[in-house]
């Protein structure tokens, strides 16, 4: 469904922040994209969505495909009419607006009421907290919250994938796991899903297949289970040794300097 070829991004004509790198996120699954501060996945979300250029970047070679056709170059308003919608880092609600009005801008692209309103009643389906808090102004809401709205809000565009950054940024660990069973609840209905995150155990837990980037590049990519298994990312990532117990950080501190996919 989404495929980049060798895509390379660059900010300010100077600094390249993805160094050709190439990934598919099949229809139907998936796909997280994994690393430390400053790998590149942000910026990875930004190229497709191409709100890069928001930022003083562009694409500078390569290509992106959706759905079978070009992306790369298309304006933001056109990708999002294409179904490929860019949850971004943050939580960005508009804070003085209610959780409904919060939603109903998330399908301001749809015209008919009458589906607007049906869009509406699915996302309080999908997610009931957000029913029972419609009335609240979403700048009182918590982290978590403010999460469940940013993905309802992008639920309500319709989309056929979508993308999201950082869900699990600044969350307690049950909050995690909430959000983490939402978007595992929407995989299982059908939804194609891309998620960057630092959280590698909440990521491959729900996750079909996943990508490792630093410094700007893909280092490693497999199936979720095959990465959870392997001991570069099982070290590195997920702080534990190879009898599944978890490492002090003078240890992890040690592995950061040794890692063998970067020589």
């Amino acid at each position: 469904m989404l495929v980049l070829n060798n895509v390379e991004a660059i900010y300010s004509d100077v600094i390249l922040a993805v160094k050709g790198i190439s990934m598919t996120v099949p229809e139907g699954k998936c796909v997280t994209l994994l690393g430390g501060n400053g790998a590149g996945k942000s910026t990875t979300l930004k190229a497709i969505s191409n709100l890069i250029r928001t930022e003083d970047g562009k694409v500078t070679s390569g290509s992106i495909e959706f759905g079978g056709a070009r992306i790369d170059g298309a304006g933001p308003e056109a990708i999002v009419r294409s179904g490929l919608v860019h949850i971004m880092e943050g939580r960005r609600v508009l804070r003085h607006l209610t959780v409904e009005q919060n939603l109903i801008v998330g399908g301001h692209m749809e015209s008919s009421g009458a589906e607007l309103r049906r869009r509406l009643d699915d996302v309080y389906t999908r997610i009931g907290r957000l029913a029972a808090l419609k009335g609240r102004t979403a700048g009182y809401l918590s982290g978590g919250e403010q999460q469940m709205l940013v993905i309802g809000r992008a639920l309500m565009s319709n989309p056929r994938l979508i993308m999201i950054d950082e869900p699990s940024l600044g969350l307690a660990p049950l909050i995690v796991d909430e959000v983490f069973a939402l978007l595992g609840s929407l995989k299982s209905a059908g939804m194609t899903l891309l998620i960057v995150e630092q959280n590698t155990r909440v990521a491959l837990d729900v996750a079909d297949y996943g990508y490792v980037m630093e410094n700007g590049r893909i280092v490693l990519e497999g199936a979720a289970s095959d990465l959870k298994a392997n001991e570069d990312v099982r070290e590195f990532y997920l702080g534990l040794n190879l009898e599944g117990e978890r490492k002090s950080y003078r240890e992890v501190k040690h592995y950061r300097r040794r890692k063998r996919w970067l020589g």
